[in-house]
Parts: structure tokens; C-alpha cells; sequence
């Protein structure tokens, strides 16, 4: 069974900057592609960045140019870089992962159980 675990949650003020990890615990044979989510309350979550297993990369508009996202494959860790944050940035962040363990032909997505991103204005 593969296993997402966030860290980095914390609380900054507008601004600052926050580094949020996502590592991928388990066995398996590869990962296709990572993501960042974000809920914020009473809104819908929404895509923040996607990385492909090619590196391709795509930010949500609200954060390009503000958030990066870094990829350490032998680690099976993605890492989401935010600097400039602001208060409308405050959110539960989720990471995800398509994941194909041995003995199966497909992928399946995995989530993690979220960090929470607090910015004060």
C-alpha cells in the first residue's frame, strides 16, 4: 500500500514564505504524475501545480510565478516552494499522486491527508 505524508504546515504572515513536502512511502514500481491541491473554507478544492513524470509543469494562474514545485525521484518527494504568500493563499493542502505498484498495469491515485497553510494578513 502506498502512502502520502505532507509536512511543512505552519503559519506565516503575508508575504512570507513556506516549504511543504510530500513524500510517497511504500512499495511500488512508479509515479506518473504529482499534484498539489488546495482547499480553502468554504471553497472548492482547486488544482494548485501538476508535474508529470516527464517534468512537465503547470501552475494554477493565482500562483504562477510564486509557487514552485521540485521533484526528488530517487526520494519519491515533492516539494512545494511558496514565497509571496498571501492571506487568500490559507488553505488545507493536499498532495496526490498517480501510482502503480507491482503485480498491476494501471495507475491509481493517492492522496495524502493534508497540511494545513495558514497566512495572516
Amino acid at each position: 500500500q502506498v502512502q502520502l505524508v505532507e509536512s511543512g504546515r505552519g503559519l506565516v504572515q503575508s508575504g512570507g514564505s513556506l516549504r511543504l513536502s510530500c513524500v510517497a512511502f511504500g512499495i511500488l514500481l512508479s509515479i506518473n504524475v504529482r499534484r498539489w491541491y488546495r482547499h480553502a473554507p468554504v471553497k472548492q478544492r482547486v488544482l494548485v501545480v501538476t508535474i508529470t513524470a516527464g517534468g512537465s509543469i503547470n501552475y494554477a494562474d493565482s500562483v504562477q510565478g510564486r509557487f514552485t514545485i521540485h521533484r526528488d525521484s530517487p526520494k519519491n518527494t515533492v516539494y512545494l516552494q511558496m514565497i509571496s504568500l498571501r492571506a487568500e493563499d490559507t488553505a488545507v493542502y493536499f498532495c496526490n499522486a498517480g501510482v502503480r505498484v507491482f503485480g498491476r498495469s494501471t495507475y491509481r491515485e493517492v492522496w495524502g491527508q493534508g497540511t494545513l497553510v495558514t497566512v495572516s494578513s
